[in-house]
């Protein structure tokens, strides 16, 4: 039987409920976007000093996924733990053009539909139907970012290609251009024959397959027998490598052996010494073919050998008879081989391990080709113009290498996990120049126009007839290098003769940014050149922090992709769980630099404790009813110890996130809420609530409310939604919405 004399407790109907999240978020999020407060400048007084992050921008190839929401959760933490905590904050969102990526995506999708290349289609009709594709995978990826929570400034959202940031580039290229830090020459590159476009070291992907490793002798009177994985190349060959200290060659070294018919193709080789050739790897002698190959390129210019090309841009061979002219270097290969042995010049053929270089977007086999490319000289000193770098002077000779160099040995970066320190350091020393044309047609078209012998490189194109502009675009990553500076208002607001910013500009007030989240791979391929990049254009750097998330993958460990099927949408995540579990269950146990295996348990786990929160709250509302919140009763000293104890809780949370220990914070606010909070401080005060003793009740039920109060604060970072509702139903005086509510105990 019910109790006669139960009273329904006269407190928010929207507690009585279970607490719905498909019912509250897309309300709450709107009147966080209406409220303005995502916009800095329209923060209340005391949010002063400038906090920023700039959001690394998604590709705009398709749909997020819980790898990107991870990334976006972290920053999010990061930008409403500093709002709370009284700063300026700036979250700059944006998307990338992906330049490549968006190209192949749209050309398959043709190509499936309709048959057709981009041939068939021309440059401009191909550059529409990108644009038309790119709009609508920016708007999902823009309401993705919102279900999630993302408290970003929108009104200040960036494109990697549009006008602004166009501007940027072209501005930025010539300046390169006049100090000699970029140049058009003809070297070897990542030729990738199936997207038929140059791509640079870091976005090949090694596989390893089984190769044949043949061994033997241009022509029965050739004293020195060579190896070899690709037979085909060797028609290209015009030096024979051996280390100088090799004492079966060194009669050889210098001489010229000519070869009258190597599968029909005639060869004159040079025996040269070089301290790179191992000498107890294969036979010690390497077939050099400088066309074909970068560390055979080094070594022709050093002896100043022919460099003759023997491959086109179809991998299909150029030289040759009948037998091989026009064939694909498979075929190729195979021809040779089999004339090899016809000559009995095959000594030895064995059946190994190789890396094989593939092109990451499409997965063709990259062919090392000599071509005409633009480069960015990154051992080339030059006189580095504004700084406001410590140890790098303003006037000083320095490189592009020592800017990303020293920006993270001083210090003044840090990366975590620190580990990655060394990683970075041992890519720095391997860098070479870095090619960044490519010969697709959506992106940032190079800013050179020829005319019969004229070359002209400017930020707008030349007046006058008969100016053709150069037809390559520009490594997208080029673009993205300038991310943090060119979203901020450069090159407009930035004097480059006097180094004076506009101090009304968000780059005097919000650059270098705080704190950058990204992913480990992107290590290289973005963020290495964005130092870069900042360094030599503003002399300063683009970030203080580096955080180094893992990857996100299925409960299989496998990474999430189209091809498996296994990408989870955080719109799904949220519709089914609500957002604040999908990222708690993204944070906690998740550690920097490792991956973390996403699995619906664990949302469904964070589920539970968002219920768990909200059925706190109406319990401590239901048994503070009629007590006022803005009183300073006495407490009793146990209340005191348990207010103090939940205030060095709260403190050492508090340094947790401010020394990006997410993953510690996140457990140690779960922990204390779940297992102190409500398992035994509230199950500790029921007495005290239910006595007859004014006074103890009195303490009990503030001590209830003050800790009720200060963990909504300090879960609102990491479970923005759940909290934002709860707080709304306190009884606190003159309140403000949570997001720009005061932290709690600093």
């Amino acid at each position: 039987m019910s109790d006669p004399n139960y009273k329904e407790p006269n407190i928010d109907p929207k507690l009585l409920k279970p607490f719905n999240a498909q019912e509250t978020e897309a309300r709450i999020y709107k009147m966080w976007e209406e409220s303005g407060y995502f916009n800095p400048d329209n923060l209340p007084a005391r949010h002063q000093k400038p906090y920023s992050i700039i959001m690394p921008p998604p590709n705009a190839t398709g749909v997020l996924h819980m790898g990107h929401a991870l990334g976006n959760t972290i920053q999010d933490i990061t930008i409403r733990y500093h709002r709370m905590a009284g700063y300026k904050t700036l979250w700059l969102p944006g998307t990338d053009h992906a330049a490549m990526a968006t190209q192949n995506k749209v050309e398959k999708d043709i190509s499936k539909a309709e048959g057709k290349s981009r041939y068939d289609l021309g440059r401009e009709e191909l550059l529409k139907r990108i644009d038309t594709f790119v709009e609508g995978s920016r708007h999902t990826i823009v309401e993705q970012t919102k279900v999630f929570g993302a408290s970003c400034d929108w009104s200040r959202e960036a494109f990697t290609l549009d006008e602004t940031r166009n501007f940027a580039v072209r501005t930025l290229f010539k300046k390169m251009y006049d100090d000699g830090l970029i140049f058009q020459k003809n070297r070897i590159v990542n030729w990738d024959p199936k997207g038929q476009t140059t791509i640079s070291d870091d976005e090949i992907v090694y596989e390893e397959r089984e190769a044949k490793f043949y061994t033997f002798k241009y022509s029965n009177d050739f004293p020195i027998s060579i190896s070899t994985t690709r037979p085909e190349t060797k028609v290209g060959d015009v030096a024979v490598a051996v280390h100088p200290e090799d004492e079966r060659y060194q009669k050889y070294i210098g001489q010229t052996f000519k070869v009258d018919n190597f599968c029909g193709v005639p060869l004159e080789i040079k025996i040269i010494a070089d301290t790179e050739v191992t000498k107890d790897f294969g036979t010690g002698a390497l077939g050099v073919t400088p066309a074909h190959s970068m560390i055979d390129w080094q070594m022709a210019e050093k002896n100043d050998l022919p460099i003759i090309q023997v491959i086109d841009e179809k991998a299909k061979m150029m030289v040759g008879g009948e037998n091989l002219k026009g064939k694909k270097v498979t075929e190729a290969r195979e021809v040779i081989v089999a004339w090899l042995k016809e000559q009995g010049l095959l000594e030895k053929e064995e059946t190994v391990k190789q890396n094989v270089s593939t092109a990451e977007r499409t997965g063709g086999i990259i062919e090392p080709l000599p071509k005409l490319q633009w480069w960015v000289a990154v051992n080339k000193p030059f006189t580095l113009q504004h700084s406001n770098i410590e140890g790098l002077k303003a006037g000083s000779q320095v490189t592009l290498k020592d800017i990303m160099r020293h920006t993270v040995e001083s210090g003044q970066i840090g990366i975590i996990p620190d580990y990655f320190n060394k990683t970075y350091f041992h890519w720095i020393e391997k860098l070479n120049d870095w090619c960044i044309s490519r010969q697709i047609w959506y992106g940032h078209r190079v800013p050179v126009w020829y005319r019969d012998n004229e070359v002209f490189c400017d930020i707008e194109a030349p007046k006058g007839e008969g100016w053709k502009q150069d037809e390559d675009s520009l490594d997208t990553w080029f673009s993205s290098a300038l991310w943090t500076f060119s979203t901020m208002g450069w090159p407009k607001c930035f004097n480059d003769k006097t180094g004076e910013i506009d101090p009304k500009s968000d780059l005097a007030t919000f650059h270098p940014t705080q704190f950058l989240d990204t992913a480990p791979e992107i290590l290289f391929f973005w963020v290495a050149r964005m130092i870069m990049m900042t360094g030599y254009t503003i002399g300063q750097i683009p970030f203080k922090n580096i955080y180094l998330h893992g990857i996100v993958r299925d409960s299989q460990g496998r990474k999430f992709s189209k091809s498996l099927g296994n990408g989870v949408n955080p719109i799904d995540v949220a519709a089914k769980f609500g957002t604040d579990a999908g990222r708690m269950a993204l944070i906690i146990g998740n550690t920097p630099g490792t991956d973390f295996k996403y699995s619906e348990d664990k949302v469904r786990a964070q589920s539970k404790f968002a219920n768990k929160v909200w059925n706190a709250t109406r319990f401590v509302l239901t048994v503070t009813e009629g007590f006022d919140a803005d009183s300073q009763p006495e407490l009793t000293e146990d209340d005191k110890k348990t207010l103090e104890e939940t205030a060095e809780t709260i403190k050492d949370i508090t340094k947790d996130i401010e020394e990006f220990r997410y993953y510690m914070a996140s457990d140690k606010i779960y922990n204390y809420f779940w297992h102190t909070f409500a398992d035994v401080i509230i199950e500790r005060t029921k007495p005290a609530i239910n006595g007859t003793d004014e006074k103890a009740k009195l303490s009990a039920q503030f001590t209830l409310l003050s800790i009720l109060k200060d963990m909504i604060k300090v879960l609102h970072p990491f479970m923005p939604f759940v909290t934002e509702e709860i707080w709304s139903l306190l009884p606190i005086k003159d309140k403000k919405m949570l997001m720009i509510e005061d932290w709690p105990v600093r």
